[in-house]
């Protein structure tokens, strides 16, 4: 279940996977934060690279923009990946957390109007917003997909399509970057028996999502994808703060 809803949001809004993966391994299965966010980054990586070549096939990438804006990320994005490991756990629980709240702030606001054309923007602009991306998803394990759609509409002028495709390759470079970084660090444990049939789930479920997002409209997605991440939001931080008093 938890599989297919991951899969699902990365198909139809080119991002979303491991803001939900990670609270579903840690409070559904059961997993540390740091085990957790190296299972997402694995499903994460495989899920976006299928859900990369169904939106390429539709040509709504723009190829230009997403290969600079992932490989500004690479860097920071291993760098932080490293750092996590030193961090508490509550500390990465509630960093995920704020940011899954300001991420539903910005998909339940007014959307931009759909221009028709991708805008030509400034490299600067581009590899600043890649680099900012890949910290969070070295530091949290998501694929940053949730934060990238908002900046590729918004800051960098893509069509909501086009951002959604675009994204898509951001995470794959992003998240499979972060994944060897922590796999280098020293040996994780993955529990594969969940893993692989989660990561399955989300695969078969992304191809659905690419049907969906085809059909409805860029508005509807965005307000609904915010609603989730606003209830994702809500309940790690009532968790970080139960935890907190007690």
């Amino acid at each position: 279940m938890a599989g297919g809803v991951v899969g699902f949001a990365m198909g139809a809004l080119g991002g979303g996977g491991g803001v939900l993966a990670v609270p579903a391994l840690v409070y559904l299965l059961g997993m540390t934060p740091s085990v957790a966010a190296t299972a997402s980054l694995l499903i994460v990586s495989v899920t976006s690279v299928v859900a990369l070549v169904r939106h390429a096939r539709g040509g709504d990438i723009c190829w230009r923009t997403g290969v600079l804006f992932a490989g500004s990320g690479v860097p920071v994005s291993a760098g932080a990946a490293v750092l996590s490991g030193h961090l508490p756990a509550w500390s990465l629980t509630a960093a995920f957390a704020l940011l899954a709240g300001v991420a539903a702030v910005v998909l339940l606001g007014t959307a931009p109007e759909e221009s028709g054309v991708d805008v030509p923007v400034r490299a600067a602009r581009v590899v600043g917003a890649g680099a900012g991306l890949g910290a969070v998803t070295g530091l949290l394990g998501v694929g940053g997909g949730f934060l990238a759609v908002p900046t590729l509409v918004t800051a960098l002028s893509l069509r909501m399509r086009v951002a959604i495709g675009t994204s898509l390759l951001v995470i794959a470079v992003n998240s499979l970057v972060a994944l060897g970084a922590r796999l280098a660090t020293g040996p994780t444990a993955v529990n594969w028996a969940v893993v692989g049939p989660f990561a399955a789930t989300a695969v078969l479920a992304a191809w659905d999502g690419r049907r969906v997002s085809a059909a409805l409209s860029p508005v509807v997605l965005r307000r609904a994808f915010g609603v989730v991440l606003a209830v994702v939001s809500a309940g790690m931080l009532t968790d970080v703060t139960l935890a907190a008093v007690r």
